[in-house]
């Protein structure tokens, strides 16, 4: 893809924030769109070009937003709608896009569809959500469960129905089947749109075609069907940005979300690198030791599938992840080189990169020690259903230490006075109790910091069409500690070959990377011979005027 027919949002670097813990404003231990206002300037300092918001819509805040009540309306505890509209304006004029969390798979049980739907079957919005009778025995219409645990059907006793809902029973899901809720959700859409954001972020988008009675939950005959009608009905004609969140994508399915002429969506993220390190029944809740050959095996297969077409979404982490620094890295002796070197790993591949916030500063996973430190949904429902299964609650406490939500929820760590800076009151969750070292103010201070090192990363894709659109070719494959990647455009090289480990490690280098590398990152130029050892969690960068085509 040459320079010219780039779209904006290819050069561009997303910041994800999760408002309730970003910034409060007024003392009350939420974060809220003020808070997130009086830090545009160092969004725009660190290089943003579009921040995404999770849910800020009206909300009994069940599933911290995910679950809306009012899709037209901001939750009180955030502000207000003129605090919206100034927000955008004021990210405006910084250069920053505002990307709003579209979630249309299913609806609080507080919205007025749904209460509206449940007053009667003969309702105008009954048809808006999946309604079964009893099966024959009287019990569950089927055996699907919910992703948040216990089965995916709750009985509503005043009709005499089950009410279907792949989250928790308080969030029931949409019949994207009636043509009356998809245009009722395109208005809605528009109406955003026309207030000036950059686009959105699509919660569980491949979930929207769910066909119950069949067992399909996700990917759906329909789906593209539906997406397709959804562009044509709101995204077309406008430059905006787009990325679904599909946790069943494969690099095959990619391109029928992003294709060029798909007429869908910018691109789509790719959960495969998480999923693989999970356990076939118990998932995150037990995890599999870190396997970095399957990891860079799964990276170039996305590489080389969105190669021409589509396009990548580049993350390490998000508000359903755990820490990166502490799920690839090291987050005790090497966290600082560790957290570095997987920014660098990252960001130097062909997609749009995903800052996680507090990623930038190295931010880490939080030691909670009982169940009554977290707040998640999920983290409760599966501490129940383990405890019911018999298994021991420490290593519940321990798989959830590693993989549960609350990790990356815990509050943006602005300085080391009280509650990390985030609040002046009592935070919604404790704050991670190495803020007192681990902050932004520490990180402004130090030159050589995790925060100095984005800037210059985000500066570069701003700076290095290479880094937008070069050819992306893997090295040392089979290498169980090391990942080494070029990329190419025309006669321009450059070079990524990181240290995955917390111990030196020697390589025989390629004879075809071997010579002078020009310096990359503010690096010293670097010259490989036959043979290289990177200290702990180095990572070797450079460029060349050299070309690799295979």
């Amino acid at each position: 893809m040459t320079q010219t027919s780039r779209h904006w949002w290819q050069s561009a670097t997303v910041y994800q924030i999760y408002p309730r813990s970003f910034a409060d404003s007024n003392g009350d231990g939420i974060g809220d769109i003020p808070g997130i206002i009086g830090k545009l300037d160092y969004l725009r300092d660190l290089g943003i070009g579009v921040i995404w918001l999770s849910p800020i819509c009206a909300s009994p805040m069940r599933d911290n937003g995910y679950d809306i009540a009012d899709y037209q309306a901001i939750a009180p505890m955030f502000g207000t709608l003129e605090d919206f509209d100034r927000l955008v304006a004021e990210a405006k004029v910084r250069g920053i896009g505002i990307l709003l969390d579209l979630v249309v798979n299913h609806t609080s049980d507080q919205h007025r569809w749904f209460l509206d739907a449940r007053s009667s079957r003969d309702s105008r919005y009954r048809d808006y959500y999946v309604w079964r009778d009893p099966a024959p025995d009287g019990g569950l219409p089927n055996d699907i469960q919910s992703t948040f645990g216990g089965p995916a059907w709750t009985l509503d006793p005043a009709t005499g129905q089950y009410w279907f809902h792949q989250f928790a029973p308080e969030q029931p899901d949409l019949n994207w089947a009636n043509p009356e809720l998809r245009a009722d959700i395109y208005r809605m859409m528009n109406w955003w749109l026309e207030r000036g954001i950059a686009g959105f972020r699509m919660d569980v988008i491949n979930l929207i075609a769910k066909e119950p009675d069949r067992g399909i939950t996700a990917d759906g005959p329909k789906l593209h069907d539906y997406i397709q009608e959804m562009h044509r009905e709101t995204l077309a004609g406008r430059d905006v940005m787009t990325v679904g969140e599909s946790w069943s994508a494969t690099p095959a399915t990619a391109l029928l979300y992003s294709g060029r002429d798909r007429a869908e969506l910018s691109m789509v993220f790719q959960f495969e690198q998480v999923m693989q390190q999970w356990h076939e029944t118990w998932g995150k809740w037990q995890p599999k030791p870190f396997d970095l050959v399957a990891l860079k095996r799964v990276i170039g297969r996305w590489q080389t599938a969105l190669a021409d077409d589509g396009w990548n979404s580049l993350f390490w982490g998000n508000h359903d992840l755990p820490r990166a620094v502490s799920k690839y890295g090291d987050d005790k002796r090497y966290r600082v080189e560790s957290a570095k070197m997987l920014a660098t790993v990252l960001h130097l591949l062909k997609g749009t990169p995903y800052v996680y916030q507090g990623e930038e500063i190295g931010m880490t996973n939080v030691p909670f020690s009982s169940i009554e430190q977290y707040r998640d949904i999920e983290t409760l429902n599966m501490h129940r259903l383990h405890l019911e299964a018999g298994l021991p609650e420490t290593d519940f406490i321990t798989g959830a230490n590693e993989n549960g939500r609350d990790n990356s929820r815990t509050p943006m760590q602005w300085n080391d006075a009280a509650h990390a800076g985030f609040t002046a009151g009592t935070p919604w969750i404790e704050a991670n109790p190495n803020y007192e070292r681990i902050n932004v103010a520490a990180a402004k201070a130090d030159p050589e910091s995790i925060l100095t090192h984005y800037r210059r990363l985000i500066a570069l894709r701003r700076t290095l069409p290479l880094v937008i659109d070069g050819r992306y070719t893997p090295w040392l494959e089979a290498h169980p500690e090391v990942f080494a990647y070029t990329r190419t455009l025309d006669t321009q090289s450059l070079l990524v070959i990181a240290n995955f480990t917390a111990r030196d490690v020697t390589i025989d280098i390629p004879a075809a990377l071997r010579g002078d590398w020009q310096p990359l990152l503010d690096a010293a130029p670097a010259l490989l011979r036959e043979r290289a050892t990177l200290a702990p969690f180095e990572v070797i960068t450079g460029l060349a005027d050299r070309s690799f085509q295979f």
